[in-house]
């Protein structure tokens, strides 16, 4: 038990570590770009690489989840929306020293994303295949993304007052949610496996 206990309490210790982190850099100032046509929302929940994320809309329905598999090596994922049908899937792919995440959506368009992100603070990043760029923190889930004529698509910062991790999706193009639900799903994901090799590389030191 005396073992247990105290792999608990590691293991919140460096959950707690992370959600300050990621606290910290969403105070991050983004562009403001107004009032946005609606909001999308959702939870970072550090600390299960399987559990299920949602997005959820303005009266808390459940607009999209995800399914994951349960082997963890193989780093696959559907989006679903509300009437379970797959929107996008998730895989990951360890290239070099950086795991290079496959997003490939329902009409067949594809795009990646790189770990590499999370060494990049304050910092402009491409979405090659879509000709997007993502501005601002990405630990602390607060950035604006934008399209290939610099129009902002989505902004997506942390609640203002929020006891549960809670982060906001201002949409301003409404016609590619699929899109902007994909990527913030990912880089969920991505911040959870984070947090799991960092609570593993606590186990051995």
């Amino acid at each position: 038990m005396g073992f247990l206990s105290d792999l608990k309490k590691l293991g919140e210790a460096v959950s707690g570590e992370i959600n300050k982190t990621a606290d910290d850099f969403s105070k991050t100032t983004i562009e403001d770009y107004g009032t946005p046509e609606y909001t999308l929302y959702t939870a970072l929940k550090l600390g299960d690489i399987h559990s299920r994320i949602n997005i959820t809309d303005e009266a808390e329905n459940v607009k999209y989840y995800t399914k994951s598999s349960i082997i963890a090596i193989k780093g696959k994922t559907d989006i679903m929306d509300a009437g379970g049908n797959v929107i996008a899937h998730l895989e990951k792919k360890p290239i070099s020293l950086h795991e290079i995440h496959y997003v490939t959506m329902a009409d067949g368009t594809h795009f990646t994303l790189s770990n590499e992100l999370f060494h990049i603070i304050d910092d402009i990043t491409r979405i090659d295949e879509l000709g997007w760029q993502l501005r601002g923190n990405f630990i602390g889930l607060t950035f604006n993304l934008l399209d290939e004529n610099d129009e902002p698509i989505a902004t997506v910062r942390k609640q203002a007052v929020s006891i549960h991790n809670k982060y906001c999706i201002d949409m301003y193009q409404p016609e590619l949610e699929p899109f902007v639900v994909a990527i913030v799903i990912q880089l969920e994901k991505m911040l959870e496996a984070r947090q799991e090799n960092q609570s593993h590389n606590h186990d051995h030191e």
